[in-house]
């Protein structure tokens, strides 16, 4: 009789998946190119060996056990890390990383970003990108949790960099900003934290998947709109459903055509120096697309491009 390791083969547990995911062995066989019988039977030797029922067929569907669902669980994460394996033998063998997955916070500029996107896709490298969109602690999260190779725009307190290595894009500077039409366009300045109190805040999402995240700027008792990114709170402030504290880059050229109107505030005037951050291993160890990456971002034209400076266009 065959051994569970006999028959818990990458192929035996991606087809599984497969009949799963069709919902019968008829439609699995045909999606994998096989004879149904052939199919049934390599099912059953698998039940045989792990002396469980992976199927109910007590009707037309074939639907998971308790049993065979735990079996599609593991062998889903098995077959990651399957392909982990495969991908870091790949790196060793040729320096690249066969993906490489960019962070990127909502208050960096996304023309920037796709313009150096094209320029390492001219290399023609044999690593796919992925861009990752997080706001304010999400954007650590993603890199901490191994979910991204590299960070664009976090914001990090100094007991939060064990095992990252960082370095500064810039400081980030904010303007409390109403739009035209807005009850508090004519109010009188500077305007306290009382009479803000009284209208809607427009708030970010924190994209953290774990913790309550941070916010910037509101009020307790103050009524919030909470939207998914930097571009939407501003689209939300021009269009006047609420009020609060937009990066200067992102806003000026709303300020300068008199879509947005800038207030005075008693509060002290907000800035953030914000970092761009990977995790910390030898330069040795570092893959060819990470190196590439670093290199462009230690251009002060290309970071300042990235936090949305006008005129300036990242180096090539």
């Amino acid at each position: 009789m065959p051994t569970p390791r006999d028959v818990l083969t990458p192929d035996a547990l991606a087809m599984v998946q497969t009949i799963a995911h069709t919902g019968s062995f008829a439609a699995a066989a045909r999606a994998s190119n096989m004879v149904p019988s052939a199919l049934t039977y390599r099912v059953r030797q698998m039940e045989d060996a792990l002396d469980v029922l992976l199927f109910d067929r007590s009707s037309r569907q074939a639907r998971l056990t308790e049993a065979g669902a735990e079996l599609l669980r593991e062998g889903a994460r098995l077959l990651a890390d399957i392909d982990a394996v495969a991908n870091r033998v790949k790196r060793v063998a040729t320096g690249w990383e066969p993906q490489f997955t960019i962070a990127v916070d909502s208050i960096i500029n996304h023309a920037t970003v796709m313009e150096l996107c094209e320029t390492f896709f001219l290399l023609n490298p044999p690593t796919r990108v992925k861009l990752r969109a997080e706001t304010l602690s999400g954007t650590l999260e993603a890199l901490t949790s191994g979910q991204a190779d590299l960070a664009l725009g976090v914001v990090m307190e100094t007991g939060t960099t064990a095992g990252l290595q960082r370095e500064p894009l810039g400081t980030v500077r904010f303007a409390f900003v109403v739009a035209p039409r807005h009850p508090l366009a004519h109010a009188p300045e500077p305007l306290s934290d009382e009479v803000i109190r009284r209208h809607r805040a427009v708030a970010v999402a924190d994209s953290i998947q774990r913790g309550g995240g941070i916010s910037f700027g509101l009020l307790p008792g103050q009524d919030v709109f909470t939207v998914t990114g930097m571009p939407a709170k501003l689209d939300a402030q021009v269009r006047g459903v609420g009020i609060g504290f937009l990066p200067t880059c992102l806003a000026q050229p709303y300020i300068d055509a008199g879509r947005l109107v800038v207030k005075r505030v008693e509060r002290a005037e907000q800035q953030i120096q914000v970092n761009y951050a990977w995790r910390k291993s030898g330069k040795a160890a570092q893959g060819r697309a990470l190196k590439w990456w670093l290199a462009q971002l230690q251009s002060r034209v290309t970071r300042a491009a990235l936090l949305g400076e006008r005129g300036v266009r990242p180096t090539r």
